[in-house]
Formats: structure tokens, C-alpha cells, sequence
């Protein structure tokens, strides 16, 4: 059985998303400077976290508004992903883009069909962060990669905000510097 791992880019100051998301603006106002590195002067090791990021994968699970914002809004529908998408939703839209499908009955359910899937691969939690954070307070994820680009946004979507009141410890097995982010990667010890 693969790892649960958390994989996604945020500002120095926390935020995955700038504010006023909407369908033009999936990540917000200003939000696709996070992902200069995967854009914009990507380097050789920038090139090795999003190609992991992907080969990894035996399944995926993101939100539906990730889905409505970034996959159905402004991306077409049109998957960039290399292996099935599970989203979690209270509704399924009447049109579902190839690739994905939806789980209206929590994150453990997504999480089971998503290792049926997977088999021995690891399963990624794409986000958004409302996704990531039920899975962090829920202890089921295994690792953290957070790719930090060298902004600050103010304000936003934060990504570790409801995650419960209790500390997690955290181990870090790799650093890696570019100049438009730094890749940390972290295994949550579990007691």
C-alpha cells in the first residue's frame, strides 16, 4: 500500500490561494505567482518535483471546488493529470470530465476507492486546502511536500489554519532550493 501525501505550493506566509477565487482566477487574485516555478523559469530540480508529482500517483484526490474553479473552469475540462482523480463533493455535477469521479460520502470513502486504484502507488492530495486540512486532522496522511514560493500574500486561502489542536511532528527527508521555490518535503511521524 502506497503513501497519503500532500503535495502543493504555497506562499512563505501559508497561502495556497490569493483571495477573490473565482472560475478567471482559480487561485485567486495574484495565485499563479505560486506556480512560477512550474511556469516560468522552471529549473532541472523544479523539473523533478512536478514530474514526481505525477509519476507517483497511482490515484488523486481534490476538492470540487478545484475541480469547478481550476479543472472545469479554466482548463476546459480537460485533465492534467496522469492517473484517476477522486473529488470530494456533497453534489455530482450533471457533466464529469474523463478522469474523474466524484465521492459525495467523506474522505474516507474517497481514500479507499483511491487505493483500490492505486495499488502499491502512492496517493496524492492535490488540495485545496479545506481537502488537505480534513485529511491532516483525520491522520491519514503520511507526508508533506510543500513547494514555498518566495512571496507573501497577506491574505488568501491558508493552508494549515483547521487542522486541529494538537502538534504534528514532522521529519524532513529533502530540501531542495530553486530561485522561484523551495521544496520541502516531510514525513509526519505517527505515534
Amino acid at each position: 500500500m502506497g503513501k497519503v501525501y500532500i503535495n502543493i505550493t504555497m506562499s512563505l506566509d501559508g497561502f495556497v490561494a490569493g483571495p477573490n477565487i473565482s472560475e478567471a482566477n482559480p487561485l485567486g487574485e495574484g495565485g499563479e505567482r505560486l506556480h512560477d516555478w512550474m511556469f516560468k523559469d522552471r529549473t532541472e530540480a523544479d523539473n523533478l518535483i512536478a514530474e514526481e508529482m505525477n509519476v507517483r500517483a497511482g490515484a488523486i484526490i481534490l476538492g470540487h471546488r478545484t475541480y469547478a474553479d481550476a479543472i472545469d473552469g479554466a482548463w476546459g475540462g480537460v485533465t492534467p493529470f496522469q492517473a484517476p482523480a477522486f473529488v470530494l463533493a456533497k453534489n455530482v455535477p450533471v457533466k464529469v470530465a474523463d478522469g474523474f469521479t466524484f465521492v459525495t460520502d467523506g474522505i474516507e470513502r474517497a481514500l479507499k476507492q483511491a487505493r483500490t486504484i492505486a495499488g502499491e502507488k502512492d496517493i496524492w492530495l492535490m488540495g485545496g486546502a479545506n481537502v488537505v486540512q480534513q485529511y491532516i486532522k483525520a491522520g491519514l496522511v503520511d507526508e508533506i511536500q510543500v513547494s514555498i514560493a518566495p512571496v507573501l500574500f497577506v491574505r488568501g486561502t491558508r493552508l494549515f489554519e483547521h487542522i486541529g489542536t494538537d502538534s504534528i511532528e514532522l521529519q524532513s527527508n529533502r530540501v531542495i532550493q530553486t530561485p522561484q521555490a523551495t521544496h520541502i518535503r516531510y514525513n509526519i511521524i505517527k505515534s
